[in-house]
């Protein structure tokens, strides 16, 4: 596991002011007034998936449509926040502009099988890189790190971290299919264990007691945090290291190589970091740095 240290600082901003996308004039527009020109003179090795999507003039990218600050559905049905913008800028790259990307909902427990099926092209998606996952599918990047941690209500104090959860008996809710349902089952009895499909959904069960903690990724339940009107709180011990990939079809090697190539050169010319402030920088205005990438296979 990598680790890495993110100051996140006194949290003042809300999920509201998530990146709102716009696109037009040959440019893939941030919010903030960012632009990330779309490349019309990029040429590809023929048959190449790249060479497939811009000969389609159409990318599919499956994202989420229920994480504040990563992937949000806006009131114009357009998703919105870092993972979205991370897609608009693989697309760029491609010749594609934001009005050529269909998104695609990808919930945890569905999102190698959009991939498997064809359903979609790629998946940016709070998406941790692991083993299991890697049997099915391949992931290009990392193009970003989190941290497991738990989220509970402003007046709870005595959830303080993973290890006190077995001890309350509190009841801890997560995602089906996803990497933190799997590693809280270290700190609580199965019986303690809710799970539904999305993060709302846990949310609700938080706000009427029928559970006492949440538990995903930091930057998931900062989101939630902001979005709950003060109800919530995040315990701020992060107990694991999250590397998020983008999920391609098994072994397309050249595809994967043009993602890492295009994250590198991001991350090199400011569009990385634009794209963090235009999104989840508005609540943590650190902008993470690029983690070392993983090899294709």
């Amino acid at each position: 596991m990598r680790a890495r240290s993110m100051r996140w600082g006194v949290l003042v901003a809300s999920a509201a002011l998530v990146l709102t996308a716009c696109g037009g004039g040959g440019g893939n527009q941030l919010a903030g007034g960012t632009d990330v020109p779309v490349d019309t003179n990029a040429e590809f090795a023929p048959g190449s998936t790249m060479a497939n999507l811009k000969q389609a003039g159409k990318i599919r990218i499956g994202t989420k449509f229920d994480q504040p600050l990563f992937g949000l559905k806006g009131l114009d049905g357009t998703p919105q926040g870092f993972d979205v913008e991370i897609g608009k800028i693989v697309a760029a790259k491609l010749g594609l502009s934001p009005e050529q990307i269909e998104w695609v909902e990808a919930p945890s427990k569905t999102r190698e099988e959009k991939i498997e099926q064809d359903l979609v092209d790629m998946v940016v998606a709070t998406y941790t890189i692991n083993d299991k996952r890697k049997e099915r599918i391949s992931f290009a990047g990392p193009y970003y790190e989190a941290g497991q941690d738990l989220m509970v209500k402003s007046d709870n104090a005595e959830i303080t971290g993973p290890e006190s959860l077995r001890a309350s008996g509190a009841k801890v809710c997560s995602v089906t299919g996803s990497t933190p349902a799997e590693e809280i089952k270290k700190f609580v009895d199965p019986q303690n264990l809710t799970l539904f499909d999305v993060y709302s959904k846990c949310s609700d069960a938080l706000r009427t007691g029928q559970v006492q903690a949440v538990t995903t990724d930091n930057v998931i339940l900062m989101g939630l945090v902001e979005n709950s009107g003060g109800q919530f709180k995040l315990v701020d011990k992060q107990f694991t290291s999250e590397p998020y990939g983008i999920g391609i079809k098994k072994g397309d090697v050249p595809f994967c190589q043009f993602i890492d190539d295009t994250l590198t050169k991001a991350a090199g010319d400011g569009t990385y970091e634009k794209a963090w402030q235009a999104s989840a920088g508005k609540v943590s205005p650190e902008t993470p740095p690029l983690p070392q990438l993983d090899p294709c296979s």
